[in-house]
């Protein structure tokens, strides 16, 4: 395949790169570095992709179509990762998530149709969710009660990957990610945060009373599911939503409790209140995963927060968000 892959030095992208070009693909990166955390991070996170003779980095912006225009030929898979991420934050910039999220997108179908591009993939988010009471959360659920903007806009996403694929015959898939996290996490999201934290000796906000639960999923997990989706679009036709999860939930107290464990650390906490945009829980029913992609998740949480303790301890993650 010769893959674009948009927000290529984010967190999940830039492992997939690497793990695109180990199977001879071609990788185009296209990424702004933009500063919602410190570019020089993800600089450091394409250290290895730029090293590899298959692998094109173009710095700029998925809302700049002449940006997209100058995309190299050949192009027959379009990868889509980068977005403004974080449900606190779209509460405070909503007109900017929208340009990001929903305009970005739009452009990025309308070069597939352009282009030809007849293989997309779409980064979604557990976020579509809401404080969905059914669990575990469903693909047939109903997703029409988002509650913050940035669940909105993937929301968003995902409808125009239905209609571009009615439309043009674009075959799409938008995979919903649960809470993704391992080395290279970004440093804004809790189990990262918390980690900092705690290595200063400095106190955890502890939003709500603790027993919000996510289903973590370890990075090598979601990228076997990304590989799945990748050969599901190269051989089917339509539009799918799949759910990529663990599909095991942990609670918020227990999340900071094995954190500590692992770094030796005990640790401070801080009640705080909750958080707008905050879901009570996700947890994600991975059937259809396993049926049409072959998805099995095999990470344990304290298997992956070692793997993850490790790679901070090393130094890759203590940089100020």
């Amino acid at each position: 395949m010769n893959v674009l892959l948009t927000g290529a030095a984010g967190f999940i992208a830039s492992h997939l790169s690497e793990r695109l070009l180990k199977r001879d693909c071609s990788v185009v990166g296209l990424d702004n570095f933009d500063d919602f955390y410190d570019p020089a991070i993800k600089e450091r996170n394409l250290t290895r992709a730029r090293d590899h003779a298959s692998f094109t980095l173009v710095r700029g912006d998925i809302r700049d179509e002449t940006v997209l225009a100058g995309l190299p030929d050949g192009i027959d898979t379009i990868v889509h990762i980068a977005a403004r991420a974080g449900v606190r934050p779209s509460i405070a910039q909503p007109t900017l998530y929208y340009d990001v999220n929903v305009r970005g997108t739009l452009n990025l179908m309308e070069f597939a149709r352009g282009r030809g591009i007849s293989r997309f993939v779409f980064a979604s988010s557990s976020s579509v969710y809401g404080n969905n009471e059914k669990v575990p959360f469903s693909e047939n659920d109903p997703v029409d009660n988002p509650i913050s903007p940035y669940a909105a806009t993937k929301k968003a996403g995902e409808l125009l990957a239905h209609a571009y694929s009615h439309l043009y015959g674009i075959t799409c898939i938008c995979l919903r990610f649960f809470t993704v996290y391992g080395p290279r996490q970004r440093p804004d999201l809790a189990i990262h945060k918390f980690a900092r934290l705690m290595e200063g000796g400095e106190e955890l906000p502890m939003f709500g009373d603790g027993t919000s639960q996510r289903d973590y999923t370890y990075i090598e997990d979601i990228l076997q599911g990304v590989e799945g989706a990748l050969e599901w679009v190269g051989k089917n036709h339509g539009h799918e939503v799949v759910n990529l999860g663990e599909s095991r939930t942990i609670g918020l107290r227990e999340m900071i409790q094995v954190v500590a464990e692992e770094m030796g650390i005990k640790p401070r906490i801080r009640p705080s209140p909750e958080q707008p945009g905050d879901v009570a829980r996700t947890f994600a029913d991975i059937s259809k995963a396993r049926r049409l992609l072959g998805y099995d998740p095999t990470w344990e949480f304290r298997d992956g927060i070692r793997a993850f303790v490790k790679w901070f301890r090393e130094g890759e993650g203590i940089e100020e968000p």
